[in-house]
């Protein structure tokens, strides 16, 4: 017997056809460079995004050749997103956070062939332009100032094309739609490709209720970075879905964001621990009548807030609880498209003790459907899901990337039989929720024992005085390792090691775990994605 089912490739142009003819009058919100806020509906958008797609076959863009682009969020972004791959073309987003050297490194590895950029940070091409000849490059007036006659001008450019004729390029649903680079902490960056076929069910999947729950009558502020693996997919869910979009700019200061979010009110935000911490901190120090910002902001009651990219202490999903605002943890990497685990509230939780609540709540989640996750021991056996067992995290699924870009398929990467290697060490309990202990490379071996830096650094950012905690091995005589803690305090306060050993006692760690010094910094170093850059403590404090 025969499937009867038509078999229709998967396509992103269906996601784009779709907004156009369903959702015309839903706005989306760009903030300029000057704070000023521009705004078009998703039928301007179409029409614009079929006008890019056309203008880019008007230059000879060829199927498969790459289009980077060097933006912040905004309308535009989102045009290339979909007019890129409507081309023919796959987009490959730029790290705006990164050294000009490593993006001309990564624009070179991936040949890419034009480059779309905002006016804003041409002083940033400028100083990475002699390391990758681009053939053509395409500047977003997004300040509003003229565009240098060397450059070719975006929205000049989408004059030239017609929207109306416009035809999509044939592709296949496995043909690559994006590529981004994978962080590089330990090594050169590498390239994931994507493909519709991995993009729509990766899209369909974080949709779900228990996940993104996205709703027509949503407004989503994504703040995070389009270019932090595909803005974690949001652009193109907010596209079928046909939700409000806030994009928030080149402005991610707590106060502009807590402005942002007090004119044009979101029902879902995303972002990283970072954001939120000093978004919360702000508006709390608010709340004092003797501040200048008193009565200035207001946080939407009932927003969720999708949180990722490194961990999330419990203490920051308690304050914003204590506002209406649910904190929902995800995990992934560039690797995963990215959304792998979501720590959404299963059914057994239900009548569960908000303690234990929060404390699943902090957790990575429970793996999204099509995911496939094991943990396996140093001996090669997978560990049980008793909470406790622990091992390398690994997965496979159809929008898990099986190789790199150009790059050989290697055994620390891939497993013989098709997992990809996380690197993460993690433990699953019997609701299916993991927990990740640490990277490998950053846990503390201690005397024949593993300290966890993760959970030092959550249990000591619980502390009323520690903004950030980040923990580190470094050498002993005795023991090997031993842990050192690098704290950042609140403004205006501070603990003794003393008060820090304390807490950490009070929360069940045994006297050995504790770290052996302190050291006070004034903020901890980050990658461009915004994860704690230990390798930078590590050159610092060598011992």
């Amino acid at each position: 017997m025969k499937s009867t089912m038509m078999n229709v490739p998967l396509s992103l142009n269906h996601l784009l056809e779709r907004a156009g003819t369903l959702f015309p009058s839903t706005e989306i919100l760009s903030r300029r460079p000057d704070k000023g806020l521009v705004r078009h509906t998703f039928g301007e958008y179409y029409r614009r995004t079929r006008a890019l797609a056309s203008a880019l076959q008007g230059l000879g863009l060829q199927k498969g050749d790459r289009v980077a682009t060097l933006c912040w969020n905004h309308h535009a972004h989102l045009e290339c997103y979909f007019g890129i791959p409507a081309a023919g073309g796959v987009m490959h987003t730029l790290n705006l956070r990164l050294s000009p050297d490593e993006i001309g490194w990564i624009a070179a590895d991936a040949k890419d062939r034009f480059l779309v950029i905002d006016d804003v940070l041409l002083p940033l091409y400028r100083q990475m332009a002699h390391l990758h000849r681009f053939e053509k490059v395409i500047v977003f007036p997004f300040s509003g100032a003229p565009v240098p006659s060397e450059f070719t001008d975006y929205e000049a450019l989408l004059a030239q094309g017609n929207p109306d004729t416009f035809r999509y390029a044939a592709h296949d649903e496995d043909d690559p739609v994006a590529l981004c680079y994978t962080s590089g902490t330990t090594g050169r960056p590498k390239g994931v490709a994507y493909s519709h076929r991995s993009t729509i069910l990766h899209t369909l999947v974080a949709s779900l209720g228990d996940f993104w729950g996205l709703r027509g009558t949503d407004v989503v502020l994504p703040v995070t970075p389009m270019f932090h693996a595909n803005s974690w997919g949001m652009p193109y869910g907010a596209v079928m879905m046909g939700v409000k979009l806030v994009f928030p700019g080149p402005h991610l200061h707590p106060d502009d964001l807590l402005d942002l979010i007090t004119q044009e009110p979101p029902t879902l935000s995303l972002g990283v621990p970072t954001i939120w911490m000093s978004l919360i901190q702000a508006f709390d120090a608010a709340q004092d009548p003797a501040s200048a910002n008193h009565g200035r902001w207001k946080l939407p009651a009932g927003m969720r807030s999708l949180v990722g990219g490194a961990a999330v202490p419990e203490s920051l999903i308690r304050a914003f609880d204590r506002h209406g605002i649910w904190i929902l943890q995800g995990w992934g990497m560039t690797e995963t498209s990215p959304v792998c685990t979501i720590a959404y509230p299963k059914s057994e939780l239900r009548d569960a003790p908000m303690d234990e609540r929060y404390r699943r709540a902090a957790m990575a989640g429970v793996p999204v459907p099509l995911v496939e996750l094991r943990v396996r021991g140093d001996d090669g056996i997978d560990q049980p899901w008793d909470g406790e067992s622990v091992g390398e995290m690994q997965v496979r699924g159809p929008f898990i990337t099986g190789s790199y870009h150009e790059v050989p398929v290697t055994d620390d990467k891939f497993t013989p039989d098709g997992w990809l290697r996380t690197g993460d060490v993690a433990s699953v309990d019997a609701l299916g929720f993991v927990k990740i202990s640490d990277r490998t490379k950053d846990l503390i071996k201690s005397g024949g024992e593993w300290i966890s830096s993760v959970d030092l650094e959550n249990a000591l950012m619980a502390h009323p005085a520690v903004a950030e905690a980040a923990v580190i091995a470094i050498p002993d005589e005795k023991w090997s390792e031993r842990p050192l803690a690098c704290v950042v305090f609140k403004a205006g306060q501070t603990a003794t090691p003393d008060d820090l050993n304390a807490l950490l006692l009070s929360k069940h760690f045994a006297k050995w775990q504790l770290p052996e010094r302190y050291e006070v910094i004034d903020a901890v170093p980050r990658t461009s994605t915004g994860k704690f850059w230990k390798l930078k403590l590590r050159e610092r404090f060598p011992a």
